[in-house]
Protein backbone atom coordinates (compact mmCIF):
# COMPACT_ATOMS: atom_id res chain seq x y z
CA UNK A 1 0.00 0.00 0.00
CA UNK A 2 0.71 3.36 -0.54
CA UNK A 3 1.88 5.22 2.35
CA UNK A 4 -0.29 8.41 3.04
CA UNK A 5 0.67 11.70 1.85
CA UNK A 6 0.52 14.86 3.99
CA UNK A 7 0.73 18.35 3.00
CA UNK A 8 3.30 20.96 4.75
CA UNK A 9 0.81 22.24 7.09
CA UNK A 10 -0.24 18.72 8.04
CA UNK A 11 3.41 17.71 8.90
CA UNK A 12 3.94 20.97 10.83
CA UNK A 13 1.28 19.82 13.07
CA UNK A 14 2.28 16.36 13.38
CA UNK A 15 5.71 17.42 14.45
CA UNK A 16 4.42 19.91 17.17
CA UNK A 17 2.13 16.90 18.26
CA UNK A 18 4.85 14.55 18.61
CA UNK A 19 7.22 17.58 20.05
CA UNK A 20 4.99 18.02 22.68
CA UNK A 21 4.40 14.73 23.74
CA UNK A 22 7.94 13.94 23.75
CA UNK A 23 8.46 17.19 26.47
CA UNK A 24 5.52 15.89 28.46
CA UNK A 25 6.80 12.16 28.74
CA UNK A 26 9.99 13.94 29.79
CA UNK A 27 8.72 15.28 33.22
CA UNK A 28 7.58 13.68 36.18
CA UNK A 29 4.69 14.38 39.00
CA UNK A 30 7.70 15.87 41.16
CA UNK A 31 8.85 17.96 38.74
CA UNK A 32 5.62 20.28 38.95
CA UNK A 33 4.32 19.39 42.26
CA UNK A 34 1.70 16.72 40.88
CA UNK A 35 1.30 14.16 43.65
CA UNK A 36 2.28 10.62 42.58
CA UNK A 37 -0.22 8.02 42.63
CA UNK A 38 0.42 4.76 43.37
CA UNK A 39 -0.19 3.20 40.18
CA UNK A 40 0.85 5.12 36.86
CA UNK A 41 1.40 3.41 33.39
CA UNK A 42 1.94 6.45 31.72
CA UNK A 43 5.04 7.98 31.05
CA UNK A 44 6.26 11.53 32.57
CA UNK A 45 2.69 13.46 33.26
CA UNK A 46 -0.95 13.08 31.74
CA UNK A 47 -2.27 14.79 29.26
CA UNK A 48 -5.19 16.48 31.35
CA UNK A 49 -2.16 16.99 33.97
CA UNK A 50 -0.39 19.28 31.35
CA UNK A 51 -3.69 20.97 30.50
CA UNK A 52 -4.39 21.39 34.15
CA UNK A 53 -1.23 23.39 34.40
CA UNK A 54 -1.23 25.20 31.64
CA UNK A 55 -5.06 26.41 32.26
CA UNK A 56 -6.32 25.03 28.57
CA UNK A 57 -8.74 22.31 28.36
CA UNK A 58 -7.92 18.53 28.26
CA UNK A 59 -9.53 17.98 24.70
CA UNK A 60 -8.09 20.50 23.02
CA UNK A 61 -5.07 20.06 24.29
CA UNK A 62 -5.42 16.04 23.19
CA UNK A 63 -6.30 17.69 19.83
CA UNK A 64 -3.12 19.28 19.31
CA UNK A 65 -0.92 16.60 20.27
CA UNK A 66 -3.07 14.23 18.00
CA UNK A 67 -1.70 16.67 15.21
CA UNK A 68 -5.83 18.27 14.72
CA UNK A 69 -6.10 21.52 12.75
CA UNK A 70 -6.27 23.63 16.03
CA UNK A 71 -4.39 27.56 16.20
CA UNK A 72 -3.00 27.81 19.52
CA UNK A 73 -2.23 31.61 20.67
CA UNK A 74 0.82 33.21 22.00
CA UNK A 75 -0.42 32.90 25.18
CA UNK A 76 -1.91 29.53 25.32
CA UNK A 77 1.99 28.41 23.70
CA UNK A 78 3.71 30.97 26.28
CA UNK A 79 1.65 28.81 29.40
CA UNK A 80 2.17 25.32 27.61
CA UNK A 81 6.47 26.65 27.86
CA UNK A 82 5.56 27.23 31.25
CA UNK A 83 3.78 23.92 32.45
CA UNK A 84 6.51 21.72 30.43
CA UNK A 85 9.36 23.74 32.02
CA UNK A 86 10.60 24.03 28.44
CA UNK A 87 14.39 25.81 27.71
CA UNK A 88 14.85 28.99 25.64
CA UNK A 89 15.95 26.91 22.20
CA UNK A 90 12.54 24.85 23.47
CA UNK A 91 10.48 27.75 23.75
CA UNK A 92 11.48 29.18 19.75
CA UNK A 93 11.27 25.46 18.55
CA UNK A 94 7.61 24.86 19.57
CA UNK A 95 6.75 28.99 18.71
CA UNK A 96 8.51 27.71 15.21
CA UNK A 97 6.24 24.80 14.67
CA UNK A 98 3.35 26.48 15.98
CA UNK A 99 3.91 29.11 13.34
CA UNK A 100 3.84 31.58 16.06
CA UNK A 101 6.16 34.95 16.80
CA UNK A 102 8.05 34.07 19.67
CA UNK A 103 6.95 37.34 22.14
CA UNK A 104 10.39 39.52 22.19
CA UNK A 105 12.37 40.07 25.30
CA UNK A 106 13.99 43.39 25.68
CA UNK A 107 18.11 42.08 26.87
CA UNK A 108 18.23 44.85 29.77
CA UNK A 109 21.40 43.00 30.90
CA UNK A 110 25.05 44.45 30.54
CA UNK A 111 26.55 43.15 26.68
CA UNK A 112 29.60 40.65 27.45
CA UNK A 113 31.64 39.50 24.74
CA UNK A 114 32.29 35.99 25.51
CA UNK A 115 35.84 34.84 24.43
CA UNK A 116 35.33 32.63 21.69
CA UNK A 117 33.86 35.58 19.50
CA UNK A 118 36.85 37.70 20.95
CA UNK A 119 39.57 35.21 19.61
CA UNK A 120 37.53 34.96 16.38
CA UNK A 121 37.44 38.57 16.03
CA UNK A 122 41.40 38.84 16.55
CA UNK A 123 41.97 36.10 13.99
CA UNK A 124 40.40 38.16 11.15
CA UNK A 125 43.73 39.61 10.34
CA UNK A 126 42.96 40.97 6.48
CA UNK A 127 39.34 41.69 7.51
CA UNK A 128 38.66 44.78 9.44
CA UNK A 129 35.70 43.51 11.98
CA UNK A 130 34.16 44.50 14.92
CA UNK A 131 31.09 43.98 17.38
CA UNK A 132 27.86 45.92 18.36
CA UNK A 133 25.13 46.00 20.90
CA UNK A 134 21.54 46.22 20.47
CA UNK A 135 21.89 49.92 20.04
CA UNK A 136 24.93 49.90 17.47
CA UNK A 137 27.86 50.93 20.11
CA UNK A 138 30.95 49.33 19.33
CA UNK A 139 32.12 46.58 22.08
CA UNK A 140 35.22 45.16 20.25
CA UNK A 141 37.03 45.23 17.29
CA UNK A 142 40.06 44.24 15.90
CA UNK A 143 43.64 45.73 14.71
CA UNK A 144 42.51 45.88 11.00
CA UNK A 145 38.94 47.70 12.01
CA UNK A 146 41.23 50.19 13.77
CA UNK A 147 43.92 50.89 10.73
CA UNK A 148 40.86 51.76 8.81
CA UNK A 149 38.30 53.11 10.66
CA UNK A 150 40.53 54.82 13.48
CA UNK A 151 40.95 53.87 16.81
CA UNK A 152 38.01 53.11 18.68
CA UNK A 153 39.54 52.88 21.98
CA UNK A 154 39.85 57.04 21.71
CA UNK A 155 36.20 57.25 21.83
CA UNK A 156 33.85 57.47 24.67
CA UNK A 157 30.37 56.88 25.41
CA UNK A 158 27.76 58.24 22.57
CA UNK A 159 30.34 58.95 20.28
CA UNK A 160 31.38 55.13 19.80
CA UNK A 161 28.09 54.41 18.57
CA UNK A 162 27.83 53.76 14.62
CA UNK A 163 24.67 55.91 13.99
CA UNK A 164 26.85 59.02 15.57
CA UNK A 165 29.51 58.43 14.36
CA UNK A 166 28.22 58.48 10.73
CA UNK A 167 26.19 61.35 11.35
CA UNK A 168 28.84 63.24 13.73
CA UNK A 169 32.23 62.32 13.60
CA UNK A 170 33.74 64.67 10.88
CA UNK A 171 36.96 62.13 10.66
CA UNK A 172 34.14 59.58 9.75
CA UNK A 173 32.32 61.14 7.66
CA UNK A 174 35.06 62.28 5.31
CA UNK A 175 35.96 58.64 5.37
CA UNK A 176 32.85 57.50 3.76
CA UNK A 177 33.08 58.19 -0.34
CA UNK A 178 29.22 57.63 -0.81
CA UNK A 179 28.23 59.43 2.62
CA UNK A 180 24.86 60.21 2.34
CA UNK A 181 23.37 57.46 0.92
CA UNK A 182 25.63 55.44 3.19
CA UNK A 183 24.00 57.77 5.81
CA UNK A 184 20.25 57.12 5.28
CA UNK A 185 21.44 53.61 4.42
CA UNK A 186 22.27 53.51 8.08
CA UNK A 187 19.63 55.48 9.11
CA UNK A 188 16.58 52.89 7.85
CA UNK A 189 18.31 50.16 8.92
CA UNK A 190 18.29 51.44 12.55
CA UNK A 191 15.05 52.17 12.73
CA UNK A 192 14.19 48.58 11.77
CA UNK A 193 16.12 47.19 14.14
CA UNK A 194 15.04 49.07 17.36
CA UNK A 195 11.32 48.47 16.76
CA UNK A 196 11.90 46.03 19.50
CA UNK A 197 13.37 49.02 21.38
CA UNK A 198 10.96 51.58 21.23
CA UNK A 199 10.39 53.46 24.40
CA UNK A 200 13.68 51.99 26.08
CA UNK A 201 15.52 55.24 27.72
CA UNK A 202 19.09 54.44 26.53
CA UNK A 203 17.49 54.00 22.64
CA UNK A 204 15.64 57.46 23.09
CA UNK A 205 18.74 59.36 24.87
CA UNK A 206 20.45 58.57 21.52
CA UNK A 207 17.86 59.85 18.99
CA UNK A 208 17.58 63.31 21.03
CA UNK A 209 21.14 63.54 20.91
CA UNK A 210 21.44 63.26 17.15
CA UNK A 211 18.22 64.93 16.24
CA UNK A 212 19.49 67.94 18.56
CA UNK A 213 23.58 66.97 16.65
CA UNK A 214 22.84 66.80 12.86
CA UNK A 215 20.69 68.45 10.69
CA UNK A 216 20.52 65.35 7.68
CA UNK A 217 19.52 62.78 10.92
CA UNK A 218 16.98 65.58 12.09
CA UNK A 219 15.24 65.51 8.54
CA UNK A 220 15.83 61.70 7.62
CA UNK A 221 14.44 60.59 10.92
CA UNK A 222 10.84 61.52 10.96
CA UNK A 223 10.74 60.26 7.40
CA UNK A 224 10.33 56.78 9.16
CA UNK A 225 12.19 54.57 6.06
CA UNK A 226 13.13 51.13 6.89
CA UNK A 227 15.72 48.63 5.17
CA UNK A 228 17.46 45.47 5.93
CA UNK A 229 20.64 44.93 7.32
CA UNK A 230 23.39 46.84 5.82
CA UNK A 231 25.25 44.66 3.18
CA UNK A 232 27.50 45.23 -0.25
CA UNK A 233 30.39 47.26 -1.07
CA UNK A 234 31.65 50.21 0.88
CA UNK A 235 34.08 53.25 -0.68
CA UNK A 236 36.84 54.34 1.79
CA UNK A 237 38.36 57.76 1.24
CA UNK A 238 41.67 56.68 3.60
CA UNK A 239 43.85 59.81 4.89
CA UNK A 240 46.92 58.42 3.81
CA UNK A 241 46.08 54.79 2.20
CA UNK A 242 43.52 56.57 -0.14
CA UNK A 243 40.89 54.71 -1.88
CA UNK A 244 39.95 51.49 -0.81
CA UNK A 245 37.03 48.92 -1.57
CA UNK A 246 35.54 46.45 0.70
CA UNK A 247 32.34 43.90 0.81
CA UNK A 248 30.43 43.98 4.19
CA UNK A 249 28.18 41.29 5.83
CA UNK A 250 26.61 41.50 9.01
CA UNK A 251 26.65 38.43 11.49
CA UNK A 252 23.75 37.87 14.21
CA UNK A 253 25.45 36.38 17.31
CA UNK A 254 22.75 33.48 17.94
CA UNK A 255 23.03 34.17 22.00
CA UNK A 256 19.74 36.27 22.29
CA UNK A 257 21.65 39.42 22.94
CA UNK A 258 21.15 41.55 19.55
CA UNK A 259 25.11 41.96 19.12
CA UNK A 260 26.20 41.79 15.30
CA UNK A 261 29.57 41.10 14.26
CA UNK A 262 30.37 43.50 11.08
CA UNK A 263 32.82 42.25 8.99
CA UNK A 264 34.67 43.78 6.05
CA UNK A 265 37.10 42.36 3.15
CA UNK A 266 39.11 44.11 1.57
CA UNK A 267 38.20 43.85 -2.57
CA UNK A 268 41.20 43.69 -5.27
CA UNK A 269 39.84 46.70 -6.90
CA UNK A 270 41.93 49.73 -6.07
CA UNK A 271 44.37 47.64 -4.64
CA UNK A 272 42.47 47.42 -1.31
CA UNK A 273 44.43 44.38 -0.01
CA UNK A 274 47.85 45.45 -0.21
CA UNK A 275 46.72 49.04 1.29
CA UNK A 276 45.39 47.43 4.17
CA UNK A 277 48.95 45.11 4.48
CA UNK A 278 50.60 48.71 4.54
CA UNK A 279 47.96 50.29 7.21
CA UNK A 280 48.62 47.07 9.50
CA UNK A 281 52.45 47.23 8.46
CA UNK A 282 52.73 50.57 9.52
CA UNK A 283 50.64 49.98 13.26
CA UNK A 284 52.80 49.89 16.32
CA UNK A 285 53.43 45.98 17.24
CA UNK A 286 50.89 46.40 20.57
CA UNK A 287 48.64 47.70 18.66
CA UNK A 288 48.65 45.00 16.11
CA UNK A 289 48.40 42.38 18.58
CA UNK A 290 45.53 44.35 20.61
Amino acid sequence: MDSPTYSAEDSRRRELGAFLRSRRERLTPSDTGIPTGRRRRTPGLRREEVAMIAGVGTTWYTWLEQGREVRPSVEVLTALCEALRLDTAEKRHLFILAGRQQPERRTVEPEKIDGPLLHMLQSLVLQPAYVVGRRWDVLAWNPAAAAVFGDYGLLEGDARNIVHMVFTNPHHRRLLVDWEELARAVIASFRAESAKYVGDPDFERLIALMTRSSPEFRTWWPLRDVARELTGVKHVRHPTAGSMAFEHMSFSIDDGSDMKLIVYTPLAEQNSIAKLQKLLEAMPAERRSA
